[in-house]
């Protein structure tokens, strides 16, 4: 799957006090490029991961159809572990995401660090998608 990036970060969950303050910037102006993509799927890639959930990673904001400069490359062999956001939740992504977090510190996940991704449907659905061993 190719993915056309229009805004990136680099942060950390646990030690980046100005975490959020990035993501929401990164998203911010992400959505000053979508123009004419408004009602595309949009995505939150996660890739260049440090180690594990606990280290730095980037965040890079993006869509399948051309529009960023750059292009993450997600390779066909990837497997994923596709986990619904519950969207009627203010905390939804978040909470699926300590879920996600908990699964892996138990080992219940096997996480393969490579990429991983929200998907972003336009319709409001969202999906997490984690890559794993």
């Amino acid at each position: 799957m190719q993915l056309y990036v229009v805004s990136t970060t680099r942060t950390n969950n646990f030690i980046d006090e100005q975490i959020m303050t990035k993501i929401k910037t990164v998203w911010e102006e992400a959505s000053q490029h979508f123009g004419q993509h408004q009602n595309c799927t949009k995505y939150g890639v996660y890739y260049d991961y440090e180690s594990d959930y606990k280290g730095d990673y980037s965040l890079g904001i993006a869509i399948e159809e051309r529009c960023g400069e750059s292009v993450i490359t997600i390779p066909e062999s990837e497997k994923y572990e596709v986990f619904k956001v519950d969207i009627s939740s203010e905390h939804g992504i978040i909470n699926a995401w300590k879920k996600i977090w908990g699964q892996a510190e138990t080992g219940e996940l096997k996480r393969a660090y490579t990429y991983d991704f929200e998907k972003y449907y336009a319709n409001g659905e969202v999906e997490i998608h984690i890559a794993i061993k």
